[in-house]
């Protein structure tokens, strides 16, 4: 039996690695991009409600993944933590809210002291966060010490893919809009500014459905500030008025953050799509299992994602 193969270094494959992995397959990766190369480790970023399709798996991937991101927070090697924070917006949300919320312990309803100026509706929560960069490490240590292999070499094609190995798990993020020919995958420019941690230990994150968005992630010593989301972007390079507009927005609502020393800008393109793809194709003698399209909740489902990867791997 040949290994499985994995495309794609970012969360989804380096997760879908780890668990096959540690399942006793053998697993190889092949990336084009180092982990630390790729849009997810320019992530937020944390785990929280997913407003995505479809909505009755999405809340079962966000379950599983919750429990993880939970148990690893025990972990102070894992590069996840629990922290509190809000979840706020400028307009009034009502009182429905996503059922994964259900999974926060803590949660409450924010009154209006507990809000920003100009902000009439919240929520207060603990809930994990994940610092990509040593998360990301932690993961490649993990699925390399269970055996897995992982080979910087870029996949030209399905048929090249399925040419190496009978069963193919593709995590190749918006990269799937080329390789697997998906008109639905598209690009969604984010943008961040990494500063010092000035003395900030609580999240902060706006739900809107505007393109830009005030949020702030801590980090131990650094905290990494937002947002932008803008589709059909494909620039990867950080643009200094996104940056200049992200740490205005952060200044006016958290002033401790305003002359914090910035110590890096990052872009990454997060694979928008109509819906999440978890399925199997049959190819040229293959199986590709697709994992891609999870827009900006990629970390916070890749666990629950992972593990139907490997169900469906079994299935075979």
């Amino acid at each position: 039996m040949s290994p499985v193969l994995v495309i794609g270094a970012g969360v989804h494959g380096l997760t879908c690695g780890v668990v096959l992995a540690e399942a006793g397959r053998q697993v190889r990766i092949r990336t084009a991009e180092r982990p630390r190369e790729t849009t997810s480790a320019v992530a937020g970023a944390m785990w929280g409600p997913a407003r995505l399709k479809p909505p009755e798996r999405v809340l079962y991937w966000a379950t599983l993944s919750h429990a993880e991101f939970t148990a690893l927070a025990r972990d102070e090697n894992s590069g996840v933590h629990l922290a509190a924070g809000r979840m706020a917006a400028r307009t009034d949300l009502g009182d429905v809210v996503p059922p994964e919320t259900k999974l926060i312990p803590d949660l409450h309803r924010c009154g209006e002291q507990e809000l920003p100026e100009g902000f009439v509706w919240g929520y207060r929560g603990t809930v994990p966060l994940i610092d990509m960069p040593r998360y990301l490490d932690y993961l490649l240590a993990r699925f390399q010490a269970a055996g897995g292999e992982i080979l910087l070499a870029s996949v030209s094609s399905l048929a090249d893919a399925a040419a190496e190995s009978d069963t193919v798990i593709n995590c190749t993020g918006v990269g799937a809009h080329e390789l697997v020919g998906d008109p639905g995958v598209h690009p969604v420019l984010g943008q961040h500014v990494v500063v010092r941690n000035p003395g900030i230990d609580e999240y902060f994150i706006e739900l809107s459905e505007g393109g830009e968005f005030t949020s702030w992630m801590p980090h131990g010593d650094r905290v990494v500030l937002g947002g932008i989301s803008v589709d059909h972007d494909w620039r990867r390079t950080p643009r200094a008025e996104i940056s200049a507009r992200i740490r205005r927005r952060v200044a006016q609502l958290e002033p401790r953050l305003a002359d914090a020393e910035v110590l890096e800008e990052t872009v990454g393109l997060r694979p928008g799509r109509d819906s999440v793809r978890v399925d199997v194709e049959h190819y040229e003698g293959a199986r590709i299992i697709h994992d891609y399209g999870h827009a900006g909740c990629g970390v916070g489902l890749s666990w629950g994602c992972a593990f139907e990867v490997a169900d469906l791997v079994e299935e075979s």
